[in-house]
């Protein structure tokens, strides 16, 4: 028993020996990788001062407004928008930019939140030397985030573009509509933050190698390549999503600024489905929930239009990037000639 004992003890110890061995090798893999990955991709545009923090700030073209872009909750920081945003810069001066902590911007210490998003953005156009009016067009998330930054700063904004954007209470009225919780399963998350936990030891890069052959597409390339250091912040955002919408849903009257609501119509295929853990039945309801959402966003201005996209995903900056430009175009050029109204009008 006790010759038992000894070579267990001795198996343990050889196992922790390649345990360790594996983290060190993997976390000078990840150090030498994060090193790599700024010289193969570094940040277009720049990287402003935003008080001993930098935030990527990319910004095109010249003219005013100025179209501000903000993306959903996801990695991609200011690639979301490369599909529109040199069409949109044609236009008008046109900025993308990265939340603290993903892609090219850093980290932000202090709890993320829509109000410290808001402060964010408005610091690193002011040190970007961009300026006032703000054509805001939000994509998801973004849409919360920019209404919220809208309440901040209301003499700035002149227009805005909802991107099959969020409502502040579109989860109770997704609950609602189906009748149970609709949230994301509990072993993705779990997997999710473990992974942005044990980042450092390379993992997350590992297991995207592992994935599958390497995209040729330069855009999810650099998306892939910054992922181990995005993935941390993004659950910050998720984690902050209940204040987020509460933040947001505070302020929902727009005036008569212009508004153009884009919502996303395509029916999910199988595999889709199966991902989001609903029947066709089931998300025929959870889409027509998401329509009366943004039917409702078009009502917080007086000046709107809801426009809906029936070949397009969630991403319709993706699929359809025609339709976002125009949607945006549309707002500038309302902004900069205003249609008459009659006197004695309600505005």
């Amino acid at each position: 028993m006790t010759s038992l004992k000894r070579w267990m003890k001795r198996i343990l110890i050889g196992v922790l020996v390649l345990v360790a061995t594996a983290i060190v090798i993997g976390a000078g893999y990840e150090a030498r990788m994060r090193r790599q990955t700024a010289i193969d991709y570094p940040a277009p545009g720049r990287l402003v001062d935003v008080g001993g923090r930098r935030i990527q700030l990319d910004c095109r073209g010249s003219g005013s407004p100025l179209v501000v872009l903000e993306a959903g909750g996801d990695t991609k920081g200011s690639l979301a928008w490369a599909k529109v945003h040199d069409s949109i810069a044609v236009t008008t001066r046109t900025c993308a930019y990265s939340r603290a902590g993903v892609m090219w911007s850093d980290d932000n210490p202090g709890q993320q939140s829509a109000t410290m998003v808001a402060t964010d953005l408005q610091a690193a156009l002011g040190a970007g030397g961009e300026q006032p009016p703000y054509v805001m067009v939000g994509h998801s998330l973004g849409g919360p985030y920019m209404m919220t930054f809208t309440k901040l700063h209301p003499a700035d904004v002149v227009g805005l573009v909802f991107v099959d954007a969020s409502h502040p209470e579109q989860f109770q009225r997704f609950n609602d509509a189906l009748g149970r919780k609709v949230e994301v399963p509990a072993g993705l998350m779990r997997a999710m933050r473990a992974g942005a936990a044990l980042a450092w030891t390379g993992i997350i890069r590992v297991g995207l190698l592992l994935a599958g052959p390497a995209s040729t597409d330069p855009v999810v390339r650099t998306v892939l390549a910054y992922t181990p250091t995005s993935l941390g912040p993004l659950l910050e955002e998720v984690d902050a999503i209940p204040a987020t919408m509460a933040e947001a849903g505070s302020f929902r009257l727009l005036g008569d600024r212009p508004l153009v609501v884009l919502t996303a119509t395509a029916p999910p295929d199988t595999a889709m489905l199966k991902q989001m853990k609903m029947t066709r039945e089931e998300n025929l309801k959870y889409r027509a929930a998401w329509k009366a959402l943004h039917d409702e966003e078009a009502s917080w201005s007086t000046q709107s239009e809801h426009i809906l996209v029936p070949d397009a995903s969630h991403y319709i900056q993706d699929d359809r990037p025609d339709i976002v430009i125009a949607a945006v175009r549309k707002v500038v050029g309302l902004v900069r000639s205003p249609v008459a109204v009659p006197p004695g009008t309600p505005r």
